[in-house]
């Protein structure tokens, strides 16, 4: 049996950035990296966005050049995956039916994208966005002829893959359950200019709108039926409708979760010397107002790692960060700081009109977070009112012509 000081599981965002944390802060012992897929780590944002629309080699998504993990003394254990944990005796079974001892386990799986339930989901042609080798399944399925996609799932990856498959000239019927795009993550404002946008770049979206099944001829999808009987063709489909984490072997080795498995500020789970990081792991988050939540972002990813790496290193830095997100949409640039869960009022700063506004979100009189479209010092500047959870007039917060950084300083 092969033994690592660390054993890191997965091998994305948070799990390439756990090893790269521990070199920085000094640690010397050894260092295994297992990850599912066959590839080195690399970016998993780009995946709808400048990759699926050509714009970015592969080459240039990967988080360090392949040689740098030798050069560092990570080992890369890839194509693998960790199916039970021995916690008592610190040791995990791997796929291949090996096994593997630690000293730290780091826990950074991620989650697998969430498939439809209805008959026809395993049809040839239905995609999900979560790795290189679902992008270019679609890529080649568009090379092939394809020119109609039904996208389902009204967030940010349903949107980002519209956009682009739009720039690639294919027809985009996008469907979404709930009354409005982003209705999970952000207010009617943003929801209602989303969906302006898309629907004049050529995207059908329909709106509280369910889905029976999906049709097929011979394994291959044609389309998709919906609850109200109404039937569209496709030659491909998009389902982006949120990730299942994958915690499976934790929870049988005991350790707590549901939503995501259960970690301290520390990013400790309920088993000794066993953290979790990044999409997987649910925590008390003082931007969510002390709520139980995940984050699926890169920053909480590398953020976390640093929070574990300082902890196997022998300094308790408990994990404080602010949340943000980004998404790329056409010529728009959506940056989001904070987290607007709870918000009681928001506040419009600039003319959606225009594509350059900021809207800004309350929760009992304090900013709690922004969602800023093509307006970059507004998402810089406006960081520091989340931070402090200022409480500002809102009509000062309003006046595009009073910098948000005047506010901030004052």
């Amino acid at each position: 049996m092969s033994q690592a000081d660390v054993i890191i599981v997965g091998a994305g965002h948070g799990g390439a950035a756990a090893a790269l944390a521990l070199r920085q802060q000094g640690f010397e012992g050894s260092i295994a990296l297992i990850g599912r897929e066959k590839e080195p780590p690399y970016e998993r944002p780009p995946l709808s966005k400048e990759y699926l629309a050509r714009e970015k080699e592969f080459e240039r998504l990967y988080i360090r050049p392949p040689h740098f993990w030798e050069e560092k003394d990570v080992q890369l254990i890839l194509g693998t995956s960790v199916t039970e944990i021995e916690p008592m005796g610190k040791t995990v079974k791997l796929s291949n039916g090996e096994q593997m001892g630690y000293d730290h386990l780091i826990w950074a799986a991620g989650g697998d994208a969430r498939r439809l339930s209805c008959s026809g989901a395993d049809l040839t042609g239905v995609h999900a966005v979560r790795t290189r080798a679902d992008a270019d399944r679609m890529m080649a399925e568009i090379d092939a002829g394809a020119k109609r996609c039904v996208v389902i799932g009204g967030g940010y990856i349903g949107l980002e893959a519209a956009a682009v498959l739009r720039k690639l000239d294919i027809e985009v019927v996008l469907i979404e359950m709930l009354d409005r795009v982003l209705a999970r993550v952000a207010g009617e404002e943003l929801s209602r200019f989303y969906e302006k946008e898309h629907r004049d770049h050529g995207v059908n979206i329909m709106l509280e709108t369910g889905v029976d099944c999906i049709l097929g001829d011979s394994e291959k999808v044609t389309g998709v039926k919906l609850s109200d009987g109404n039937e569209i063709p496709a030659d491909m489909v998009i389902v982006g409708i949120g990730i299942v984490p994958c915690i499976g072997p934790l929870i049988m080795a005991g350790a707590t979760g549901a939503n995501g498995v259960d970690v301290d500020e520390f990013c400790r789970t309920s088993l000794d010397d066993v953290y979790a990081i990044g999409d997987c792991a649910a925590h008390a988050n003082d931007y969510a107002d002390g709520a139980v939540i995940r984050l699926e972002s890169v920053q909480n990813a590398n953020d976390m790692a640093k929070v574990v790496a300082q902890k196997i290193c022998g300094e308790k830095v408990p994990y404080k960060a602010t949340p943000w997100f980004w998404s790329n949409q056409y010529d728009l640039k959506l940056q989001t700081v904070g987290l607007s869960i709870g918000h009681d009022r928001t506040v419009l700063r600039g003319d959606p009109a225009e594509r350059s506004f900021s809207i800004i979100y309350l929760r009992d009189g304090k900013v709690v977070a922004l969602d800023c479209v093509n307006k970059v010092k507004d998402y810089v500047q406006g960081k520091k009112l989340v931070d402090r959870h200022a409480v500002i007039d809102p009509e000062l917060l309003a006046d595009n012509d009073v910098p948000l950084k005047a506010m901030a300083e004052g």
